[in-house]
């Protein structure tokens, strides 16, 4: 029986893909073998990763002057491999609105020269920066547009100066709406939120930024090096890029992210509705306007009752709430795959424990 998987990540993946990847597990279209005892170098494979790429380009409508990477590792590499990739002897602002961004500005200092452009730590990541003024000769502005752990979700950019590239982490919220790629000169993203398996980390850079990397970026970390390799100067991860292509093909036969978008935006409302709903029982703490459609963190009034709270999902095969460490209480991460029925089961406990004990 499959249960509803709130996980933060490695995260739910849509029921009918995990099928066909069962299905094909043995014998794929026919070959005799898994797609991960194939070749990265046979026609087999390239066919695999050109289809991805195809596809993910026409979900997000990703302009011909950016390459996509599909590439080895996590987020968590890039928060190196990018000011590697892109500091080129200058400095960069980093934006700081949450645990993850605060470890990509901390990595970033190791590299070279880079500065806090704005945090909201004082305020326990619960909001967005106001009034941001960044270095008009950075190499790059760095932001994460949804923040796993704190539950903050950007929905307006911030305004860079003219020829400053826009660099964001989009790890827990890619595909799940439509995005003006054009406005960023990378967007990077771990797999295992909405894309696939972890292991993968997708990169979309704009052809102008390649080519800048330091001397010492070792070379397989060099954007301009894999994208003149197709991601393959060595072996990929050829089961995630697979599984990742499988998803594409699913999200658009859902519709493309505008549809997508609209259930996304269906499931957080019914989310935070019974949250305000409860009359304090349980609390978000992030400002409304702010608040990400894909990682909801709540409390409890009463903090004692979290491990009731947590066995009283597990016995409803619920499972992967309980909050980071950092942050505490609960965390529901409603990813693409989770569905609205997930979603409804987890408001309808809500509602049923706090009654119990009202």
């Amino acid at each position: 029986m499959r249960i509803f998987n709130f996980s933060a990540g490695p995260a739910v993946l849509p029921t009918a893909v995990l099928e066909q990847a069962r299905d094909e597990l043995l014998d794929w279209h026919g070959r005799g073998m898994s797609i991960m005892e194939m070749s990265h170098r046979g026609k087999d494979f390239s066919g695999v990763i050109e289809e991805a790429e195809a596809d993910l380009r026409e979900l997000m409508g990703i302009p011909s002057n950016y390459k996509v990477l599909f590439l080895q590792g996590g987020a968590t590499q890039q928060f190196a491999q990018i000011p590697m990739n892109l500091l080129d002897g200058r400095s960069a602002d980093y934006v700081v609105t949450g645990s993850w961004s605060k470890k990509a500005y901390k990595e970033a200092q190791r590299i070279g020269r880079v500065r806090l452009a704005a945090t909201t730590e004082a305020g326990n990541f619960t909001g967005l920066p106001t009034g941001l003024e960044f270095d008009p000769q950075a190499a790059y502005v760095h932001i994460c547009t949804n923040e796993t752990i704190h539950g903050v979700e950007m929905f307006d950019l911030p305004d860079v100066p003219a020829g400053v590239p826009l660099v964001a982490d989009m790890s827990s919220h890619i595909l799940s709406r439509p995005m003006d790629v054009s406005r960023y000169g990378l967007i990077y993203a771990g797999a295992q939120k909405n894309i696939g398996p972890a292991g993968l980390v997708i990169v979309i850079v704009r052809d102008d930024l390649l080519g800048k990397a330091a001397p010492t970026t070792p070379t397989v970390m060099d954007f301009a090096v894999m994208a003149e390799h197709g991601s393959m100067l060595n072996t990929p991860p050829t089961f995630g890029i697979y599984l990742a292509g499988l998803i594409f093909k699913h999200l658009k036969a859902q519709g493309g992210l505008a549809a997508v978008e609209a259930l996304n935006v269906a499931k957080a409302r019914l989310l935070y509705d019974a949250i305000e709903a409860s009359a304090g029982f349980y609390r978000n703490p992030v400002a409304p306007a702010c608040r990400s459609r894909m990682n909801v963190p709540f409390t409890l009034a009463d903090p004692a009752l979290d491990a009731d709270f947590l066995a009283a999902t597990a016995e409803r095969q619920l499972v992967g709430l309980k909050g980071h460490k950092s942050v505490g209480g609960m965390r529901a991460s409603i990813y693409n795959a989770m569905t609205l029925e997930g979603v409804a089961a987890l408001v309808e406990l809500m509602q049923d424990f706090a009654a119990r004990r009202a």
